[in-house]
């Protein structure tokens, strides 16, 4: 929703003990979002085929439609009558400063999942932010199954303890998070530098927004920047969109470097288009933006 004054024009500090306020918006728009739907959009869109895990409500209806659509599995999101989907609820003045309701819905019971009834083979699972007992229990089953999995905790981590991190980090095969997100990280396990758990087996990513992205393997560290964005609207999700532009490399073996070009490509299509999952582009698309913005071909 979108207020056309400021925040601070109708707040009193002095009252905000006793704080009623409300606020006429002008603007409202209805998107599809989420970390789970993000992400698999996005992998979607350059090629890799996935499969989300949850459970949401009886008005999850229309996104399922658009998630089939865009050839992602729903088989596994389960359906529950008592409780609406997820839901974030925002408003933000004329400032760009914003106040959040967020519903966990029927999310609150997707501790009661387990991977070990889906079917087939999982290649990769990636543990984004939701239910912090689910993203917990998760991690143990990916690491008994000993499948390889990226864990990002993101906007759980105030929910996650250290020892929750500490499990969670030990199987991971890739761990992720913002400059501020890798900070908290660091201060809950007190491990001084998170990118020192980089090895042959564990990949370490913090990403910087504009400034681009630092990546850890191996015990060494490099920085990819940012891809050029023509023309910025609405930087949401475009830390899931990285997410995806990398595993989308990843699964393909691409080097480090390539896949976390690729999540800096990716990034910045979503931030040249309101909401989470409504840029678009072909495969032929994204390699040209690829090499104009790095200098090099890749093959998807």
């Amino acid at each position: 929703m979108d207020f056309p004054g400021t925040f601070s024009d109708h707040i009193m500090p002095e009252k905000i003990h006793t704080l009623n306020v409300s606020f006429l918006v002008d603007q409202m728009r209805k998107s599809f979002g989420g970390t789970a739907g993000n992400i698999a959009y996005s992998l979607s869109l350059l090629g890799v085929r996935a499969a989300i895990l949850g459970i949401a409500g009886d008005d999850f209806v229309t996104y399922k439609e658009f998630l089939e659509k865009n050839e992602i599995d729903t088989s596994y999101i389960k359906l529950v009558n008592n409780l609406y989907t997820s839901t974030a609820f925002g408003v933000t003045d004329s400032r760009d400063n914003h106040i959040w309701g967020f519903y966990s819905g029927a999310d609150s019971l997707s501790d009661h999942l387990s991977i070990f009834d889906i079917e087939g083979k999982i290649d990769f699972g990636i543990i984004a932010p939701h239910n912090p007992r689910a993203m917990i229990k998760f991690a143990r089953q990916y690491q008994q199954a000993k499948i390889p999995y990226l864990f990002d905790p993101g906007m759980q981590l105030p929910w996650l303890n250290g020892s929750d991190l500490h499990a969670a980090f030990s199987g991971a095969k890739i761990i992720i998070g913002n400059d501020y997100e890798i900070s908290m990280m660091e201060k809950k396990t007190q491990i001084a530098d998170l990118h020192s758990l980089s090895s042959k087996d564990k990949i370490i990513i913090t990403t910087l927004g504009e400034a681009g992205s630092h990546v850890s393997a191996e015990g060494e560290t490099f920085t990819v920047r940012a891809a050029r964005v023509r023309a910025a609207s609405d930087p949401a999700g475009a830390g899931d969109v990285y997410r995806a532009g990398f595993i989308a490399g990843f699964m393909r073996k691409f080097p480090l470097k390539t896949c976390a070009q690729m999540g800096s490509v990716a990034a910045a299509y979503t931030v040249e288009k309101f909401g989470t999952t409504t840029h678009t582009f072909s495969i032929a698309e994204f390699e040209r933006r690829y090499k104009e913005n790095f200098g090099s071909e890749i093959k998807l």
